[in-house]
């Protein structure tokens, strides 16, 4: 059954231009409106900036420090968004709460957007900054030992996806890896999209939109660093936490990538948000369960950061 906050949550939005209706400058316009959804900010030790040099130009990281002496375990997080919308401030609040009850410090990410920036761009520009986080942790308090990465929805995309680049490049090592519906797949074609896919605030047309603005060809839907649940082999990668929400298009393929981790010899903990919709973990402001939700992320994080 839906949930009645995130019932509530869709009645506000009766009557408004759908994504798929509106071009990315539009819809990035009406990213501050959706960023008070997320609840009130929690101080945090410190807040600071850096640049990080990419291919083609530089990208800005934000680095949350909580209290005490460090050294810090470092969660490096990407945000949401369909690699089109979000920014820094979108998840500004719920990093800052995972820094606090995790105990360890956040490093944001803003990666370059498409569709000025298209794949594999997004994810080229996550990778660097990991490679700059395992790099220079140490100037902030960071421990390069005890990294973990994570995102929600494409930034949960990313995340994976730059797990998967480090196996293979033999790039960072992660602790572990947190997906917060994650998309693993860009088909379209589970019984989640069929059943959820219209009416629960991320749709089927927005996705596809999503997907058209950040992919270059329809070969690239075939590319396991745009769809990870295609990839051929799955082990060696970090133990991983994957949410997703009953009412979510992509809650299919969360659970199929979480299932195929677990085939591989990863250790997986799952859990699916039965009443949510997509987007519950920012909205901690106005869902509880996007409260628990971040309890239960900085939970797994202090867990894999003691286990490593």
């Amino acid at each position: 059954m839906l949930d009645t906050q995130a019932k509530n949550f869709l009645e506000m939005l009766e009557g408004k231009k759908p994504t798929s209706a509106m071009t990315p400058e539009e819809n990035r316009a009406n990213g501050a409106a959706l960023q008070k959804l997320a609840g009130p900010v929690e101080p945090v030790a410190k807040v600071e900036e850096y640049s990080v040099a990419v291919k083609d130009g530089e990208i800005k990281v934000r680095i949350y420090t909580p209290e005490g002496e460090g050294n810090f375990p470092i969660f490096i997080y990407l945000h949401g968004g369909g690699w089109v919308l979000g920014d820094l401030d979108t998840v500004d609040a719920p990093c800052r709460s995972i820094a606090n009850q995790a105990e360890c410090i956040v490093v944001s990410v803003d990666y370059r957007r498409a569709p000025e920036y298209k794949f594999p761009v997004p994810l080229e520009d996550c990778y660097e900054a990991a490679l700059w986080v395992a790099n220079h942790a140490s100037e902030w308090k960071g421990d390069a030992t005890r990294i973990s990465i994570g995102g929600d929805s494409a930034g949960g995309n990313l995340a994976t996806c730059v797990a998967l680049k480090a196996r293979d490049e033999q790039g960072p090592t992660f602790v572990s890896q947190i997906l917060i519906y994650p998309v693993t797949d860009v088909s379209f074609s589970t019984n989640s999209y069929k059943e959820n896919g219209e009416g629960y605030f991320l749709t089927q047309d927005s996705m596809e939109w999503f997907a058209q603005h950040y992919i270059n060809t329809e070969e690239d839907k075939l590319n396991p660093y745009v769809a990870p649940l295609l990839t051929g082999n799955l082990s060696n990668l970090p133990p991983a936490l994957v949410i997703t929400a009953g009412y979510d298009p992509l809650c299919d393929e969360g659970l199929a990538y979480a299932n195929r981790l677990q085939e591989a010899g990863i250790q997986v903990d799952y859990t699916c948000y039965e009443g949510m919709i997509h987007g519950f973990f920012w909205m901690a402001g106005i869902m509880d369960k996007g409260k628990q939700a971040i309890e239960q992320v900085s939970f797994h994080l202090s867990a894999s950061f003691t286990n490593k």
